[in-house]
């Protein structure tokens, strides 16, 4: 029998021992959590409905793929086991890998890749080539997807794993049924971490939990191919629109890792011991002035090249980076720049000296009658900012009245879909970029599109440019692969789609108690380590 000396004793030492123990039950806890601040917010959960990089980046987490991407750029079996391609290489029979499941527990079937592909296939560029040639989508069985085309498209595996939003992700069958302009309320995939719904604020925070019915291929992981392993229990997105606030939180451990560290701020990040900070992605992104080609003044060519003849790449890219000269270059190019298809045909108009009063006449040619043009900027994106108040600028240099309307990149990305005039509630130009690894060849570049109301927003149409697409698809040959490319640039800028505004990079930044992040055009979390 314990006296009551023994037993007030021994309750201070359990006391002690607890007190001891909670922190490192919070440590081990924490270690478990990788905290990461997306560059932007996650504004909704549909990766076919729209294009915006951070909601494919979340998508990558959910959703997986029937083909990856690796670092060399080339398709890898993913969700498929493998594949078999008539002679003619019309007909793929493609085989899933047994056991795959979905995040409630159903498993994936054919009937779920077809209508997956079905959506899919109406808004993305690749997929909407593959649409017009398919004759026949069907699923014989549970794990087999027979695909027939009235002609061979031999770049099907890289449009299936491109990583080039939207993607070809596979949802459950009553999921992917889904208008594709309409978007989706559920999050439920079959990719290595679940999204926690009932936690998500797409101002603040996203919360995703691994998924222990996952099966990773047996492979390393290798860009969006191989196993995707997810070492740690949940990973939080958690949104800081205030660099400063990213840097101090970085700094005191409240986070993890920053996918798009201020350039402003990275000089204070290399002076931290605890803290690593290296470019996100050496291919980096090409700024984009998007006009919308259904309302005046930029339904006519002459107003979009005026604009054009007073944009000065170094202006946006100092606005964007600052002056770390090693993070931008100019590109008169909508082609990345040191890519072998790379050309900057057509590009004088972007390289030569700017011309603000031969720009003010054409504007004027162009009939420009005064109205208002509706400019949208995401202020809580950096770069967005940046370019939006460069444009500002240039456009009242041109004698343009601008309506500036300064928002959030969730508005934007809502707003941009409207087609009625600014007046009604659509726009005229905003500000995005377009990942180097998008624009490295015309094959699933979105962007660089002409088809009229099936383009992206602003809706171009030029059948020309769309001819020279085909060519380049065409071309049998990596010489007559550039000679297309060269065409289609010249005529793109001619045209004047859009302005590129020049290639940046990113910084990316992460404390040293995180290992296995790499450069890759976005943030891949598979085999990322937490101590």
């Amino acid at each position: 029998m314990i006296g009551r000396r023994g037993a007030v004793g021994l309750g201070a030492a359990a006391l002690a021992a607890g007190a001891l123990a909670a922190p490192a039950v919070r440590a081990q806890a924490d270690a478990r959590t990788l905290r990461f601040i997306p560059h932007a917010p996650l504004a909704n959960l549909d990766p076919i409905w729209g294009t915006q990089y951070v909601v494919r980046n979340a998508a990558m987490l959910v959703w997986d793929t029937l083909y990856g991407i690796d670092s060399r750029l080339e398709p890898k079996p993913q969700m498929a086991e493998g594949h078999e391609r008539s002679d003619d290489g019309r007909v793929w029979t493609i085989r899933l890998r047994p056991g795959l499941r979905f995040h409630d527990g159903e498993p994936v079937r054919g009937t779920d890749v077809v209508a997956s592909l079905e959506r899919w296939m109406v808004r993305d560029p690749m997929g909407q080539s593959i649409r017009a040639l398919r004759t026949e989508l069907s699923a014989p069985d549970d794990r087999t997807i027979r695909l027939v085309l009235a002609a061979p498209f031999p770049r099907l595996l890289l449009a299936l794993g491109s990583i080039g939003a939207p993607c070809a992700f596979i949802m459950p069958e009553r999921i992917a049924r889904t208008d594709p302009f309409v978007q989706i309320d559920e999050a439920v995939g079959s990719g290595p971490m679940r999204f926690r719904k009932d936690e998500w604020d797409p101002a603040a925070r996203a919360l995703f939990e691994r998924f222990d019915g996952y099966q990773p291929r047996d492979e390393p992981p290798d860009w969006t191919a191989g196993g995707k392993r997810i070492a740690v229990d949940r990973i939080e997105w958690i949104v800081r629109t205030d660099p400063a606030a990213a840097v101090a939180a970085l700094q005191a451990g409240e986070i993890d890792w920053w996918e798009q560290v201020a350039p402003d701020h990275a000089p204070v990040l290399r002076r931290d011991r605890q803290i690593a900070i290296d470019i996100a992605d050496p291919m980096g992104n090409i700024g984009s002035l998007r006009f919308n080609h259904l309302h005046p003044p930029f339904n006519d060519v002459r107003a979009r090249r005026a604009v054009a003849m007073v944009v000065d790449q170094a202006d946006y890219m100092r606005a964007v980076v600052g002056d770390d000269d090693v993070l931008w270059r100019r590109a008169p190019s909508f082609f990345t720049p040191d890519t072998p298809l790379y050309s900057d045909a057509g590009g004088e108009i972007l390289s030569g000296p700017r011309d603000l009063e031969g720009a003010r006449a054409l504007l004027a040619q162009s009939g420009y009658d005064g109205r208002p043009i509706t400019l949208l900027v995401a202020e809580d994106v950096g770069p967005l900012k940046a370019m939006g108040q460069v444009t500002h600028r240039l456009l009242r240099q041109l004698g343009c009245v601008v309506d500036y309307v300064a928002t959030d990149w969730g508005t934007v990305a809502r707003r941009r879909a409207v087609k009625a005039p600014p007046a009604e509630g659509g726009w005229n130009i905003f500000h995005t970029w377009h990942a180097g690894v998008d624009c490295a060849s015309p094959a699933g570049y979105t962007a660089i599109r002409t088809n009229g109301d099936d383009a992206w927003f602003g809706w171009p149409s030029d059948p020309e440019i769309e001819r020279l697409r085909g060519v380049w698809f065409a071309a049998t040959t990596p010489a007559e692969e550039k000679a297309a490319v060269a065409a289609l640039n010249r005529a793109s800028m001619a045209f004047m789609t859009w302005v590129p505004t020049g290639l940046f990079m990113a910084y990316q930044a992460w404390r040293r108690t995180v290992g296995g992040i790499v450069r890759a055009p976005l943030p891949l979390f598979w085999g990322v380590t937490k101590a």
